[in-house]
């Protein structure tokens, strides 16, 4: 149904039902001035935790819908870190239901059995070769706590505040785990390998 046609339908006569019917339109309309401005970035994080195209197009879908029914909570700025949190919820949510190995602790092992110390800086290989194929490749292997962090913080320019709001945790674990992540890359032998 167009926007045009939704206007031609009258509301339901009951007086709880005509609330509810003009709570929606007001939700709806929240939605789309709130929330589908941030629908690239929201996408650009799913798939990067995801890994996948399609999956990460059912995670959007799925956190566009949590959106707009809890549109009405949202209280002035913040709406992109708001929409990034729902969006993290619920891949973690599909992740439980189709990659529950995945979800794993973080013991912080992960850095201690990464190899080759001699390695390019993470941050001046981010930004050379942002479209690289190894690049893509070494983040899409890092464990998924640290690729939601750096991936919030190096390509969607958060802060760590808003990090911390969004993964629920506290800033001092964002900035561990965003040194832990950028000492993976660093010795990640797939960006060796492409050197």
């Amino acid at each position: 149904m167009t926007r045009e046609a939704s206007r031609d339908v009258e509301p339901p006569a009951s007086g709880s039902s005509r609330k509810a019917w003009s709570t929606d339109l007001s939700d709806h309309a929240r939605f789309e001035e709130l929330v589908l401005p941030h629908l690239n970035a929201a996408y650009n994080l799913a798939r990067w935790l995801t890994r996948d195209v399609n999956d990460a197009e059912d995670v959007v879908q799925d956190a566009c819908v949590r959106a707009l029914k809890y549109v009405g909570s949202l209280n002035g700025g913040g709406a992109r870190a708001w929409f990034l949190t729902i969006v993290r919820h619920a891949f973690y949510d599909w992740c439980k239901r189709n990659r529950r190995a995945e979800i794993a602790r973080d013991d912080g092992t992960a850095i201690d059995s990464a190899v080759d110390p001699a390695a390019v800086d993470p941050e001046q290989a981010f930004v050379r070769n942002a479209e690289s194929k190894a690049l893509a490749d070494a983040v899409a292997a890092l464990p998924l706590a640290y690729r939601e962090v750096l991936i919030l913080r190096e390509m969607e320019e958060l802060s760590y505040k808003q990090i911390a709001s969004i993964a629920d945790i506290p800033i001092g674990t964002v900035m561990s785990r965003l040194a832990r992540a950028r000492g993976l890359l660093q010795r990640s032998p797939l960006l060796h390998a492409a050197n």
